[in-house]
């Protein structure tokens, strides 16, 4: 089981030192760095936000609850609706972090989406969707890119540990180069920017916050077999501790400073070494992989050293 397996502790980004007094240093450094730079009506966020005054629930008629002076967020699942959230803000660029606390028990033909979208016919997208399970198997962490409305770049992942027993910290970072999701600090997917060969990569669009849980028992266990049992209901799904040093859209512009650390933060060679391992031992699928799925050549992107 994915469960039984632990990852090694590593400081994987280009700013950290593998010493934990580095490591310490590297992360008081990161703090002092998270300035006020954006301009023209943009700001930076920092520190654990209120659910409160960054979000608002969209749906679920009453399903969905701002809890503790709005330091926790839960949403619910029955037969009758799911719930859903998302951010007042607007972002074009930034490091976002969310801990969530997974559906526990059978979740089956349930999904927790957590992901960044704009809108529009031709949005961007930048998805984790966690999809559940029969109690004892292991949760399927889901991942997507879309650029323009078009995605198809699914990669999927086992966990190396059990989400429904306590929050974990789930991280994208997206910066003009590069977007890096990672798991409580481990990174488990790149996706470079690739427009020198015809790409397009997600830059120009701001995008919000989303997240939902909802019924997709007709695909989201084993194809569809599994079907959701709603003796089990309500499902929920917890949030805490979200921060954004990201760049805010205001007033139609956003400019964000490439002094910041994260506007160019990349993968050192040991975060590489720790994202291969991660794909080696927890990927269960791979778009850029599948021939099949794609009989006239992978997309642009796989091809791509």
């Amino acid at each position: 089981m994915p469960f039984n397996k632990s990852i090694p502790s590593l400081h994987f980004f280009s700013s950290y030192s593998s010493s934990s007094q580095h490591s310490s240093m590297a992360t008081s450094n990161f703090n002092s760095l998270l300035l006020s730079f954006l301009l023209f009506g943009s700001f930076l966020m920092t520190a654990y936000a209120n659910f409160n005054e960054h979000f608002d629930i969209t749906w679920g008629d009453g399903r969905a609850q701002i809890l503790n002076n709005g330091e926790l967020l839960t949403l619910s699942l029955d037969k009758a609706s799911g719930s859903g959230f998302e951010s007042k803000n607007e972002y074009l660029f930034g490091n976002i972090d969310m801990q969530l606390k997974l559906v526990p028990g059978n979740s089956a033909g349930t999904v927790t989406a957590y992901y960044l979208k704009s809108p529009g016919t031709t949005w961007d997208e930048i998805d984790f969707e966690f999809l559940g399970n029969l109690s004892g198997d292991p949760y399927i962490l889901h991942t997507n890119v879309f650029t323009q409305g078009k995605g198809n770049r699914e990669q999927q992942f086992y966990l190396w540990f059990d989400p429904t027993a306590d929050f974990h910290t789930y991280s994208i970072l997206w910066n003009p180069q590069r977007i890096i999701f990672s798991v409580d600090g481990t990174p488990i997917r790149e996706f470079k920017n690739s427009e020198s060969i015809g790409v397009p990569f997600p830059k120009n669009q701001a995008m919000r916050i989303h997240s939902s849980l909802w019924n997709a028992d007709d695909w989201a266990t084993r194809g569809g077999l599994v079907k959701t049992d709603w003796s089990q209901a309500p499902f929920t799904a917890s949030y805490r501790n979200f921060k954004a040093d990201a760049c805010v859209l205001s007033n139609g512009a956003s400019s964000c400073s490439s002094n910041s650390n994260w506007f160019s933060q990349q993968l050192d060679s040991t975060s590489q070494d720790r994202l291969k391992w991660v794909q080696n031992n927890y990927m269960i699928y791979n778009y850029c992989t599948d021939s099949k799925r794609f009989p006239q050549g992978l997309p642009a992107e796989c091809n791509k050293s």
